[in-house]
């Protein structure tokens, strides 16, 4: 193979070509991120860097770039997400210079942040609620009368990062539009974080689907065995949902039936406890049921700690 100088002389030219290298050369030995590589690899000299000078170039000019990022959308490296690092062997008395590509900071946070999403599902959530990202400041301090409901959401994730998922979970309860609904998303993207899965549900919608679902017993199982095997569930708006004998003693009563003592299953209602019993006694089908209604709050009342959210209705603004 000819000497790239050989090359560039019988191009037309090619003298320039070549004092045109020499300078990016010598530019690129005084470049500080070459001279920490050579201080790194003292065996690297001027004579490898030549041969391998686009190598050096690209590893020089993906660092400026990565130094001055315009984000990911706009990553001009050649490979979107990632920069050159470089590094020296010696093989049988010969030194090598070798590249690879690695990803870069922001890469992988995104791919950290595409990771926890992937643990948590929605159904009939607006996905926005569990992609706000709010700190636990924020959540703390904006709104002072919910600050205690908020602390004690706070106390239950640092528990469960501590000593493990928990078999009793929460009920939050309060008027509407106070975040209760937000700080249970919160709960479940921290939690993500440290690899568990979860599971939101908004009952109204959700109640409604499972009627259709009767007519398929292969989605229905599907449905049911995902929310009776994550490991958070939090079942949304309680209360708020058409409820029939076949939802609430075939569906609900499995679900609960399997995960209490289990896992920890989370509920946001604007109901208390007693009334939300009152609404598991009475369908529109068969009247008032006590017993059935008095049934399925034994798989619900012991197994979780009652949070009591105040505050101001936030629906209409961004304040979460």
């Amino acid at each position: 193979m000819e000497a790239l100088g050989d090359v560039l002389k019988r191009m037309p030219n090619g003298r320039d070509a070549l004092k045109q290298a020499d300078r990016m050369m010598q530019d690129l030995l005084a470049e500080p991120l070459v001279v920490k590589l050579r201080a790194k690899y003292p065996e690297l000299d001027e004579h490898t860097i030549k041969l391998n000078l686009n190598r050096v170039y690209q590893h020089v000019k993906e660092y400026r770039t990565c130094s001055n990022c315009p984000g990911l959308e706009q990553c001009p490296n050649d490979f979107e997400g990632h920069y050159t690092i470089l590094s020296c062997e010696t093989v049988a008395g010969f030194t090598q210079l070798i590249d690879r590509k690695v990803p870069c900071k922001r890469l992988l946070a995104r791919q950290r942040e595409q990771q926890i999403r992937s643990r948590v599902r929605s159904f009939y959530v607006d996905d926005r609620a569990l992609e706000e990202g709010y700190s636990a400041q924020e959540i703390l301090t904006n709104d002072p009368e919910r600050m205690k409901a908020a602390g004690q959401v706070m106390r239950y994730i640092a528990k469960t990062k501590e000593d493990g998922l928990q078999k009793q979970g929460m009920f939050l309860t309060g008027s509407f539009g106070t975040g209760k609904t937000f700080l249970m998303c919160y709960m479940l993207h921290e939690l993500a974080k440290s690899g568990f899965t979860g599971v939101i549900v908004y009952m109204p919608d959700f109640v409604e689907d499972l009627k259709a679902l009767m007519h398929d017993a292969g989605k229905l199982k599907e449905t049911v065995d995902m929310l009776k095997e994550t490991d958070l569930l939090i079942f949304d708006d309680m209360g708020a949902e058409n409820l029939s004998p076949w939802v609430r003693d075939h569906v609900l009563g499995a679900i609960l039936n399997y995960r209490m003592n289990r896992k920890p299953t989370f509920y946001t209602s604007n109901y208390d406890l007693d009334m939300l019993e009152q609404h598991f006694s009475f369908t529109n089908r068969e009247g008032e049921e006590l017993h059935k209604g008095r049934r399925l709050m034994d798989r619900v009342r012991p197994f979780v700690e009652t949070v009591i959210v105040t505050g101001h209705n936030k629906r209409g603004n961004h304040t979460p």
